[in-house]
């Protein structure tokens, strides 16, 4: 009888249990949230939603869980096979289950009291509070439909000195029409687009001078950022940042898409410096197509393009960002040995409308005559739902229905050393 006794007292708690396992917004699900999600999902951030508070997510409950499940969030599309990542954003089976567990529970608030203590956010941006902010002096104004070409502003600095970037971040205002945008350094001395206008909008073919017009796709100039749907600030290590001679300008190139409605984009900059001069300079720097391999052909579903080159000079690998078009596939960078072997340092299964930047978790010193690959995969045939004609050749350019094939990177080289020095190259042993 005793023993009938405690079985059911057993079956009497065991709801109580059960409740009490259950996860609670506050202590269990807001944490993963703020850590994984918030980045975007909240007020004035790219996502459509914000999950910021237990109102904000409890109506999405069941899509979160399901997007998560099938990890389509939060956006990472590294192979796990290869390398490893300092920004690494995919969830733990752990995270996963609490998540659809919490779903699955009804999506329960439990006690404020359990929240943690919210991260700070900087309104407005993903960088701390920026030393400097310049918006391009006039709007780019932007059609319905139809394509528009590689718009260009140019800014001046007006920094009596150089200066030490630590943290940048590009903020379109009509983030939905950027397909992606890069900012120049361009120097004192350096003679590129001089003769264009500065303070306005252009574009190559306003410009009327055929020399200028090639210059508009065409610099040696080193990058300050390189902006995507999706990609993250800098935000530079201790002791590394990037360098704004006195007197530079910036170049703001801007690829504009087109939605269905006019727009009108004022694009901002925002800068954090250096508290102090740095031991190591950040470079950007690419392995980029040469039209060599591009047309791609019609309904071709694994279309494969190669590009390499050497290190002139020793430097620290810090991270990737490839760029490809609606038809990427896939992308990978590699280490080529002497023996010809091949050190595959990451793999991305390619998204384009996620276009992420992949922090090695460790730099990797690379000496001079170091070779790197750079290896693009592209689907132009009838699997591939984004394609907007199978049909056609494939023909490199800049709208995204061309294609391009770009595996950009960061190196870190002494502080002394700029773009052009780090390209002079010495004697060593090629393969």
């Amino acid at each position: 009888m005793r023993r009938a006794i405690q079985i059911c007292c057993s079956l009497l708690f065991l709801p109580l249990f059960a409740r009490a396992a259950r996860p609670a917004f506050y202590r269990d699900v807001l944490p993963i949230l703020e850590q994984r999600c918030q980045q975007c999902h909240r007020p004035g951030e790219i996502a459509p939603f914000p999950l910021v508070s237990y109102r904000h997510a409890r109506p999405w409950a069941k899509a979160i869980a399901k997007a998560v499940e099938e990890r389509k969030m939060p956006p990472w599309f590294a192979d796990p096979c290869c390398g490893h990542f300092s920004n690494d954003n995919s969830l733990t089976a752990a995270q996963i289950q609490t998540l659809a567990d919490w779903a699955s529970a009804g999506a329960p608030e439990g006690n404020l009291k359990d929240a943690p203590k919210p991260p700070h956010w900087v309104q407005g941006w993903n960088i701390s509070k920026p030393d400097w902010i310049v918006k391009m002096p006039v709007p780019v104004h932007l059609p319905a439909s139809g394509d528009v070409e590689y718009t260009y502003e140019i800014v001046s600095t007006h920094f009596s000195q150089g200066r030490w970037i630590q943290m940048s971040e590009l903020r379109p205002s009509a983030r939905d029409h950027v397909h992606h945008a890069v900012v120049y350094i361009r120097q004192p001395e350096s003679q590129w687009l001089r003769g264009a206008p500065a303070g306005k909008p252009f574009t190559a073919s306003s410009l009327h001078d055929p020399h200028l017009m090639h210059e508009a796709h065409s610099t040696t100039s080193d990058l300050l950022l390189v902006y995507a749907p999706g990609s993250s600030p800098d935000h530079w290590p201790e002791g590394m940042a990037k360098f704004v001679p006195a007197h530079s300008d910036l170049v703001f190139q801007m690829h504009y898409t087109t939605s269905g409605h006019a727009a009108s984009d004022l694009t901002s900059l925002g800068l954090v410096f250096s508290k102090s001069p740095p031991a190591k300079r950040i470079l950007t720097l690419q392995l980029a197509n040469e039209n060599d391999r591009i047309p791609i052909p019609p309904n071709a579903g694994n279309y494969k393009v190669v590009v390499a080159g050497t290190l002139p000079n020793d430097a620290e690998l810090l991270n990737f960002f490839p760029h490809m078009h609606l038809r990427g596939k896939q992308f990978e960078y590699n280490l080529v040995h002497e023996d010809q072997t091949r050190e595959t340092l990451l793999r991305v299964h390619y998204d384009f409308y996620w276009q992420l930047r992949y922090r090695l978790a460790e730099p990797r010193m690379l000496p001079a005559g170091t070779k790197l690959e750079a290896v693009a995969w592209y689907d132009n045939s009838r699997s591939n739902p984004h394609n907007p004609d199978p049909d056609s050749y494939v023909q490199w350019g800049e709208q995204t229905y061309n294609e391009m094939m770009v595996g950009f990177f960061d190196v870190a080289v002494p502080a002394e050393v700029d773009k052009q020095r780090f390209f002079v190259r010495k004697p060593s042993k090629s393969f």
